[in-house]
């Protein structure tokens, strides 16, 4: 919401779009004002009220008009002597006005009207005279320029002269040989615009020249003919075409009318917003003061670094955040990591931002002094690019710390400048000093491969990026530019001084958070189901005490699952957190024992060994199913060879005969398998005995047949098993 009009700024009221009023005195106590009409030839200043000013601007009945049709800066070599000298005399009448009367006595009509009797007696002028003097200086933005004769209003300057039959212009030196050329008429400057628009207006970006060239080939032409079968032109003589001079001129003439639409049509719109617009603004205008606006953006450094396990493994090239106060140029927070760039990149390089800079400095074996690096807390508003800081975890950020983010369209680098420039300048510094760093031959053939050349690993890289952090923190800066009460307190454009200067003076847009609480908002959300075996997330179980004390899963059993909202860090998936409502606390829970391979593991690392299982799975059920095929296979050739044995169905005896006995036989043949299966010791070790079947029978046949004489019922019945497997002929019989 706008407070209230700034001195001499324009006001235009939409519903009187030819009435425009410009502020030329506001009071100490922002209650009165006195504005005039710029347009009004007899008009005077009037007094209004800034309330009524503020509630007509809020409202959108008046607005803030930014193009002062005024506000032409004139220098006086720019200008004739004629208008100097008329400048002069009329800047010496409104002078005496303004030094015989002080503001706000000036704007009242009783009160002036005595000063200019006397101007126009000094300078023998008419009262009239006076008076547009004066409207005319408070009109046109009060400055003596404002002064300065309307000739740009008389006369025929820039008005385009009608084509007669006389040659207008410059006569060429060769006319006599060339010809005098052609006036330049209407339907000439049609097919200007024609071949300007179809042959230089176009992202192609075709040369001026070209363009003529086209242009004679498509409408100053006299004859056509073929040579070859290519096709060629024969262009009007020189006395009837118009010339390069003429076709640029107008060309020049139309690009100045449309110069920026032209440029968006020859570069693109994107290439133009970068490289080609006007840069009348800085990206740290309109901020109130510390803690206003964080940049943020990351790069990939010009270093191959080496790992801290073995060095001799390169491990690739970093990524590097770096967020920056727009305001101060104070560095907020870093992060130097392998991931990237992406939201972890971004998370850590924000959750620095609230941690103490001594302990982070500390744990890469810094030590500093608190005021070195007093910078700890969220601003009011981040500006980054489109891309990481995009989503649900910048959306609880927003919701829960109440931070602002703002993205830059997409190639429009330049409206972060400052982190840029903070990039530019760190690179240029350091990157000549580091083994391993890449050149601009890194990829020619033959360029030098300096991956080879990598010493630094990722902890000492860090610290170089911390020491690059705070010198510029301390560093002077040469081309900021200081506010006026900067200028008054006499404080130099240092980073670390200009944030302790702005948080006595211009705090309150610095947000205050512990570190936890901040990164417990950076991380990922996601949804975890409440469940009579724990809190499952992502197939996982946790626990944590409040859960336990209020009996969750119990409840889970007896009255169904429910849904809790969690965070969680995919680095480490051994916790996982509740967050409290705001934001501002949280619960946590811890993975349960019987979830032990899960220990210590990140979320990519637990997906990998969950897929590797899925893999595992499958391939046991390939070979699985290979082993039962193979089974089958083994079963069916066993039945096969008892179908071959079973006697013929025809010498069998009846059904009732076969089932009569089964005890008895059954008898018989538990007998026989205990004597082929009884544990039979050797008299001493090493001592060999029967191992197969055929040998163990051999064995028994013989005790029966010496120690009983004639063969018993059992060994007759194993003559007869012998016998259908071989055929019909004991192999054991002599």
């Amino acid at each position: 919401m706008r407070e209230g009009p700034l001195l001499n700024e324009l006001l235009a009221w939409k519903n009187d779009s030819d009435r425009v009023e410009r502020v030329l005195w506001i009071d100490e106590g922002n209650i009165i004002a006195y504005c005039i009409d710029i347009s009004s030839d007899k008009g005077f200043p009037l007094k209004v009220r800034i309330t009524d000013i503020r509630d007509n601007l809020n409202r959108g009945e008046l607005e803030i008009l930014n193009d002062d049709p005024f506000g032409k800066i004139a220098q006086d070599a720019d200008l004739s002597e004629s208008e100097l000298k008329i400048r002069n005399i009329r800047w010496n009448v409104v002078q005496y006005v303004l030094s015989s009367i002080s503001e706000p006595n000036i704007y009242i009509g009783k009160m002036r009207g005595p000063i200019i009797v006397e101007a126009s007696e000094k300078y023998r002028i008419s009262i009239p005279t006076v008076y547009k003097y004066l409207r005319v200086y408070w009109q046109r933005g009060m400055n003596p320029n404002a002064l300065i004769p309307d000739y740009s209003n008389s006369g025929g300057r820039g008005k385009e002269k009608e084509a007669g039959e006389k040659k207008r212009g410059r006569p060429r030196k060769y006319a006599s040989t060339v010809g005098m050329g052609i006036n330049v008429d209407e339907t000439t400057k049609r097919t200007f615009l024609i071949a300007f628009e179809k042959y230089y207006k176009t992202r192609k970006g075709n040369s001026l020249t070209f363009a003529y060239e086209e242009m004679l080939k498509d409408f100053f032409v006299e004859d056509v003919y073929f040579d070859n079968g290519e096709r060629k032109v024969i262009l009007l003589g020189e006395d009837e075409r118009p010339s390069f001079d003429q076709f640029r001129y107008w060309v020049e003439k139309q690009t100045e009318k449309d110069f920026v639409q032209t440029e968006i049509a020859r570069k693109g719109e994107k290439n133009f917003d970068l490289k080609g617009r006007a840069m009348l603004s800085r990206s740290d205008v309109k901020l109130i003061g510390p803690g206003s606006l964080y940049q943020i953006d990351s790069t990939v450094g010009d270093v191959y670094l080496v790992s801290r396990f073995n060095r001799e493994w390169i491990i690739g090239r970093p990524v590097i955040y770096a967020i920056l106060d727009a305001f101060t140029r104070m560095v907020a927070g870093i992060y130097v990591g392998l991931e990237g760039p992406s939201w972890l990149g971004a998370a850590n390089a924000l959750a620095n931002c609230a941690m103490d800079k001594v302990e982070f400095c500390k744990q890469y074996d810094i030590e500093i002094q608190p005021d070195e690096w007093t910078i700890k807390g969220l601003p009011e508003a981040i500006i980054s690019d489109r891309g990481e800081l995009i989503g649900k975890p910048v959306e609880t950020l927003i919701n829960n710390l109440h931070v602002r983010f703002i993205t830059t369209p997409p190639y429009r680098a330049d409206l972060k400048g400052i982190i840029e420039q903070y990039f530019r300048t760190t690179n240029i510094k350091v990157k000549p000093l580091l083994p391993g760093f890449v050149d601009v031959d890194f990829k020619e053939r033959g360029g030098r491969d300096y991956r080879l050349d990598a010493k630094l690993d990722l902890f000492q890289f860090t610290q170089i990026m911390i020491r690059c952090a705070l010198k510029h923190n301390a560093s002077l800066m040469k081309y900021y530019e200081r506010g006026e009460m900067m200028i008054d307190d006499d404080i130099p454009a240092i980073p670390q001084l200009l944030w302790r200067w702005g948080m006595v003076n211009r705090s309150g847009s610095l947000r205050y958070f512990p570190e936890d609480i901040v990164k417990l908002n950076l991380m990922p959300a996601g949804n975890a189901t409440v469940t009579e075996k724990g809190m499952v997330f992502q197939g996982m179980r946790y626990s944590s005490e409040k859960a336990i004390r209020q009996a969750w899963f119990e409840k889970a059993r007896a009255r169904g699952t429910w849904s809790e909202n969690i965070s969680y860090d995919p680095r480490n998936m051994d916790y996982i957190y509740i967050r409290e409502s705001g934001g501002r606390g949280y619960e946590k829970f811890y993975l349960l024992d019987s979830e032990g391979k899960y220990k210590g593991k990140s979320f990519d690392e637990i997906v990998y060994l969950r897929e590797y299982e899925k893999l595992t799975i499958q391939r046991s059920v390939q070979n699985e199913l290979k082993k039962k095929v193979d089974l089958n296979i083994s079963i069916s050739a066993i039945i096969d060879q008892a179908e071959s044995m079973a006697p013929d169905k025809n010498g069998l005896e009846n059904k009732s005969a076969r089932i009569r006995g089964i005890k008895p036989k059954r008898k018989i043949e538990l007998i026989a398998e205990q004597e082929q299966t009884a544990f039979v010791l050797p008299k001493f070790p090493g001592e060999k005995r029967p191992t197969t079947t055929n040998e163990l029978d051999n064995t028994v046949q013989l005790k029966n047949d010496t120690e009983y004489g004639e063969p018993s019922d059992i060994e007759l019945f194993k003559r007869k098993q012998r016998e259908k497997l071989h055929g019909g002929m004991d192999t054991h019989e002599y």
